[in-house]
């Protein structure tokens, strides 16, 4: 007998994938943790029946996700992630010396573990010295931070549950006054490609306008997300992602990856022409 793991994308569209077996399903006080184990994409985690990520194509979730921003600010010393309990995004930093402290805030403990225990591969760098984990809500720990980061992440589960708070145009305002001067926010910002997820896109995509002068978003393909195309938000007090894009002293730190590249970096913000339309039509729209 096989056995699939299914998830609906829209209520005409779900993605399954077959699983050999299950290595861990369990009940936090937030939300359902499973782990699979899959012939194609590995290991992967669900929170409440949703794809969070697989062994196989998480890299470039987490490498955009991170060192879209990393290319750009000059300086990045202090960094809060939001989110992100699975550790691919303190992976990628911790390649970053010259970073001092990251603050990981998640809401819950269980997933960590989990990741931890089963998920090696993001998982494994959760313990180093500059790393702190917060575990709290984001929403509530940004509210007292000002003027602190240089950089924030906001890696969060879809906008709904536990991670809908993180959408807000009131957290999105206090990541602004986390920022330092020079600070930049870098978001996931969903997939434009279904209606439902588009909506959230765009009001994401209007709150960070609204909080932030400078905000762009770019995109990534990955294969076991709704439509295999999604989007990033890149906000900023003072940096431009592309003008500001320091792609010599970058490419000099040597840091081997398998999707991001500068020159990725300057196409990904080069949006197919449905989705600058979707993103122009709520940038000058009220309230």
């Amino acid at each position: 007998m096989e056995f699939w793991f299914s998830e609906k994308h829209t209520p005409n569209v779900k993605m399954s994938i077959r699983v050999d077996r299950q290595l861990y399903s369990g009940q936090s006080e937030f939300q359902r943790i499973d782990v699979f184990e899959s012939p194609e994409f590995g290991r992967f985690l669900t929170l409440d029946g949703y794809m969070m990520l697989t062994e196989k194509d998480e890299f470039i979730y987490h490498e955009m996700i991170t060192h879209v921003p990393m290319a750009v600010h000059p300086c990045v010393k202090n960094v809060l992630v939001i989110g992100a309990g699975d550790g691919g995004v303190i992976r990628e930093l911790v390649r970053y010396k010259d970073i001092e402290n990251i603050d990981m805030v998640e809401i819950d403990e269980q997933v960590v573990e989990v990741c931890k225990k089963y998920l090696p591969q993001t998982a494994g760098w959760l313990d180093d010295e500059r790393v702190h984990i917060h575990y709290e809500d984001g929403l509530r720990f940004i509210r007292a931070c000002h003027d602190r980061y240089d950089l924030i992440i906001v890696d969060s589960t879809d906008p709904f549950g536990p991670g809908e708070g993180l959408f807000t145009r009131e957290f999105y305002g206090n990541c602004y006054k986390a920022l330092k001067d020079d600070g930049i926010m870098v978001n996931q910002h969903e997939s434009p490609f279904y209606p439902e997820d588009a909506v959230a896109c765009q009001r994401a995509h209007k709150r960070i306008v609204e909080s932030f002068p400078i905000s762009r978003v770019y995109q990534a393909h990955i294969p076991t997300y709704p439509s295999g195309h999604w989007l990033f938000g890149f906000a900023s007090k003072k940096y431009h992602p592309l003008k500001d894009l320091r792609e010599a002293e970058w490419n000099q730190r040597g840091i081997p990856c398998r999707y991001y590249t500068t020159t990725l970096h300057k196409g990904a913000f080069y949006l197919p022409a449905y989705v600058e339309e979707l993103l122009a039509n709520v940038e000058l729209t009220p309230d």
